[in-house]
């Protein structure tokens, strides 16, 4: 969106009127059409979430699969955007999920005030399971280019400055594709739903990078994902690292071109 803008110079004490671009932000409600036991099919709005415009079915998607509502793009039976900044998905019959659960909210925000063990039981009890051996390794000189190949991708970013970006890398440190969102939370659930889509998930062969900071909410969803790595330009809260270490996921922060650190590795990173 262009808006106009007063630019100030504090040096001189000039000014001058000019275009700016800003990144476009409106809600998004998603409702759910599901059969419940005692009432049939009922429609339920589930989530009312502030993103940038685009991408509306892979972020609904993206977040149904990291909530752990779907499993498979197979449980959509329809998905109708035609209203205005909402998108109906009708899971099929068979779908079943606690959606007193979903109302609680209780694992969602680093705002709820639950405790990082019960977070963590949280997960285990929503069927989480900690990786597996996978065949993933990157280089450490390749693993520290992720961070510029992720920027000179951001088209978004270079507009307006205010977004996001969550991208998917090869062992060869090559960001293959990125979501951008003004919502970090957002930007991997796009990712993640276009992955759905693909029926390209599990995640095992390749790793997630992440423009900002890594919270346990993005590293739960990358679980979900079954992604192996995940690297952060920025610095990992502390349930993030125990949720790595929980579910033996490889945990990179504070990335630049010369230096990062491991929060968590499983020989994953090859220095």
């Amino acid at each position: 969106m262009f808006i106009k803008t007063t630019k100030v110079n504090s040096l001189n004490g000039t000014s001058k009127d000019q275009d700016d671009v800003v990144a476009d932000e409106e809600p998004l409600e998603i409702r759910l059409g599901y059969i419940d036991s005692t009432k049939g099919r009922v429609h339920k709005s589930i989530a009312i979430t502030m993103r940038t415009p685009g991408q509306d079915i892979e972020l609904t998607l993206g977040f149904l699969f990291s909530e752990n509502i779907i499993q498979s793009d197979k449980q959509v039976m329809d998905i109708d955007t035609t209203k205005e900044n909402l998108i109906r998905v009708e899971l099929s019959d068979e779908t079943s999920f606690d959606i007193k659960r979903l109302e609680r909210h209780f694992y969602t925000t680093s705002s709820c005030g639950i405790c990082g063990k019960a977070s963590l039981e949280a997960l285990s009890n929503n069927g989480a399971e900690p990786l597996g051996h996978d065949q993933f390794q990157i280089r450490s000189e390749e693993l520290a280019t992720l961070g510029n190949n992720l920027r000179i991708k951001q088209d978004l970013f270079h507009s307006t400055g205010g977004t996001h970006a969550c991208g998917i890398f090869n062992n060869l440190g090559v960001v293959i594709k990125l979501a951008e969102d003004i919502g970090r939370h957002n930007a991997m659930d796009k990712i993640i739903g276009e992955l759905l889509m693909a029926k390209a998930l599990p995640l095992r062969k390749n790793g997630l990078i992440l423009s900002g900071r890594a919270s346990y909410e993005l590293l739960q969803k990358a679980l979900m994902a079954k992604c192996p790595i995940i690297v952060s330009v920025g610095a990992p809260s502390s349930l993030a690292v125990e949720l790595a270490q929980e579910f033996n996921i490889s945990l990179v922060g504070f990335l630049s071109e010369s230096d990062f650190n491991i929060y968590h590795d499983d020989n994953r990173i090859i220095i």
